[in-house]
Parts: structure tokens; C-alpha cells; sequence
């Protein structure tokens, strides 16, 4: 699902915002090279955090902007459109070591190239779902065990599953990922896919 107004499902309690998003000069990218890539940490901690907790896979950067974390009603503030891509272009290219979410590497990845409208938010990458997963499989006694694709993002047996509701697309680059280390075989056609893992 593509939102940051709806999320897919809501969090137990009201997001717990950082004390930086109280304060305006959060939403102008700062000009001073140390206190900016201070504060890039603090946006690629927050974006995370804030897809975590509304379980948002992708975002629509037009629309984003419109609504927290990129805007603060309250102060009535906003991160303009330019600086917002200025924070996903640095989450994109992996530099927030040490960030939320399980240290460096790319935490963000413009589904749609140049034209950077359309955005992945990983707060957890494709591999990190993976192992996830593939301790799923081996904790429940899966192995061997054929499931459809839709099985494992809506399944009653996945209910209690963080990826419960996950972005199809993300589960099949995580089930890649699993492929390629030879954890599952992935079948059957677009939106019907099969998976067995070993």
C-alpha cells in the first residue's frame, strides 16, 4: 500500500515523537556540514521509526510532505519538497551508520529512478526481512512445507507476524533473498505465487 495518510494498520498507542521535532529550525535543512549531518541521522531515525509504527512501506513523497513526520501541524511547519528529497537521497545512498533499524545501509530506495516521487522506507531491508522469515520458518516447523504468498502476508498463522499485512513486493524481495541463499523456492504465476522452504 502507497500512504502516509492512511496507515496499513495503527500502532498500539499515539507515535512517541523525538524532542527535534518540537523545534522549527528541525524542518530547514541546516547549512553548517556537521550540524546537517546531524541532522539527516535524526530525520533517517524518525522516517523509520514513523514507518515502523504505521506499518508504511512506501511513500508518496507529494503526499508525504503533507503529513507528519515530514510536517508539523502544531508548529506549522513542514520539510519543503527539496529538502525532503535531500533526507531520502542520504538514506538512499547508505550513510546513516549507526541509525535506527539495525545500523548502516540504505534505509530508502526511489522505486521510481530520477523521477523520485515514489520511495521505499526501509526499516527493515529486504534481508533483514528475510532472516526474520526464515527464523519463522524454522521456530513453527515450515520447512518442506509449500504456502502461497498470500498465505504468509494474510494467513491466520502469520497474524502475530510483524510482516503480517507487508507490501506484496517487499515479500517477494525478501523470499528472494531467501532464494538466492537456497532457504526457499518461489513458483506460480504474478499474484499467485507458491513458496516452499527448506
Amino acid at each position: 500500500m502507497t500512504t502516509a495518510l492512511t496507515p496499513q494498520t495503527a500502532g498500539p498507542a499515539p507515535f512517541p515523537f523525538p524532542v527535534q521535532y518540537t523545534f522549527p529550525p528541525f524542518f530547514s535543512l541546516q547549512p553548517n556540514a556537521t550540524t546537517l549531518a546531524r541532522q539527516l541521522q535524526h530525520w533517517s531515525s524518525l522516517i523509520q521509526s514513523w514507518c515502523r509504527h504505521n506499518r508504511i512501506y512506501k511513500l508518496s513523497l507529494v503526499d508525504a510532505i503533507e503529513s507528519p513526520p515530514f510536517r508539523n501541524p502544531e508548529l506549522k511547519k513542514q520539510l519543503s519538497l527539496a529538502d525532503a528529497r535531500t533526507v531520502l537521497d542520504w538514506m538512499s545512498r547508505g550513510d546513516e551508520e549507526g541509525v535506527t533499524g539495525g545500523g548502516g545501509g540504505r534505509r530508502a530506495e526511489w522505486v521510481d529512478g530520477p523521477a523520485k516521487t515514489m520511495v521505499w522506507i526501509w526499516w527493515r531491508r529486504p534481508e533483514e526481512w528475510a532472516a526474520v522469515i526464515a527464523e519463522w520458518v524454522e521456530s513453527t516447523g515450515q520447512r518442506n512445507v509449500v504456502l502461497t504468498v498470500y498465505e504468509l502476508l494474510e494467513g491466520e498463522a502469520t497474524i502475530s507476524q510483524e510482516w503480517h499485512g507487508m507490501d506484496a513486493e517487499v515479500m517477494m524481495r525478501s523470499l528472494n533473498v531467501l532464494v538466492k541463499q537456497g532457504k526457499a523456492q518461489v513458483f506460480g504465476s504474478e499474484g499467485q505465487e507458491g513458496v516452499k522452504f527448506f
